[in-house]
């Protein structure tokens, strides 16, 4: 199938503003992009990309004073099929982890594992290790968490998360995080846009919606606390240790967001 995903972002901005934005599709799917993911600019202004440490694809920009907006509006082949899903997938023990995912067990800006560790410890430590284990944190994190874009805190941590147990995907996704870290299994926060192909209705408002990765076996897995079921459609933008890494925009000057819209909608012929 294909999804028609992007975005359009306006800001009122006192003054020139210097941003900086992840906001295209991940490198690991550029090849299902069909049509591109260019960022356009109202009014124009010259536009440079970047790869970050994470490898994700970024944007500098100087917005001018005034109103300004960003937009993208790409098409990308997806195979429609659900998370994967691998039951027996190990738990990997840290001496045997690739390099490049040690970081990923380590505390992070919005995860505090030195605050949670004993919290997983009390809560997963006699679940069997490996695929149950990351689930049986979803399954809590789900269950813990009570949903609300009126309950949206962009300062809120995952113990903060744990504590006061309300929050918006970010938060469940932070929670994950933190619990997996904790419990000696890598994890990274995702974002990216995630359709309601196969879905019933009815649909709330589309928005960017974040989840995250465990490291088990020789891969990345989908894990998804917010909504804990396998889903189709899932087109991932940016990875990292936490939303600092993945933030969709940072501003660097005083601005006002006045219009925010989010589209990820199966083609239709």
């Amino acid at each position: 199938m294909q999804l028609r995903v992007g975005f359009e972002m306006a800001y009122y901005c006192p003054q020139p503003t210097s941003m900086l934005m992840a906001l295209n599709v991940h490198a690991s799917r550029r090849g299902d992009v069909v049509l591109p993911d260019l960022i356009v600019t109202d009014p124009p202004v010259p536009v440079a990309q970047y790869h970050d440490l994470y490898g994700n694809l970024c944007t500098r920009l100087v917005a001018p004073a005034g109103n300004f907006s960003v937009r993208s509006d790409a098409t990308v082949n997806d195979d429609g099929e659900l998370d994967a899903f691998a039951p027996d997938a190990p738990q990997v023990w840290i001496d045997d982890l690739p390099p490049e995912t040690l970081v990923y067990l380590l505390g992070s800006r919005y995860c505090e594992t030195d605050q949670l560790s004993n919290v997983a410890w009390n809560l997963f430590g006699s679940t069997p290790q490996g695929w149950a284990r990351v689930q049986a944190v979803c399954d809590f994190v789900h269950d813990h968490i009570e949903f609300g874009y009126h309950h949206a805190r962009r300062t809120r941590t995952a113990w903060e998360a744990y504590n006061e147990g309300i929050g918006v995907c970010r938060d469940y996704a932070h929670l994950g995080v933190a619990f997996c870290r904790c419990l000696n299994i890598p994890a990274r926060y995702c974002s990216g846009y995630l359709s309601d192909v196969g879905e019933p209705p009815p649909y709330s408002e589309m928005d960017f919606a974040g989840w995250f990765e465990a490291w088990l076996g020789d891969r990345w897995y989908t894990f998804d606390p917010r909504n804990n079921k396998r889903r189709r459609g899932r087109i991932l933008m940016s990875t990292g240790r936490d939303a600092t890494d993945v933030a969709l925009s940072n501003t660097f000057g005083p601005n006002t967001l006045t219009r925010f819209k989010v589209w990820a909608d199966e083609v239709i012929d």
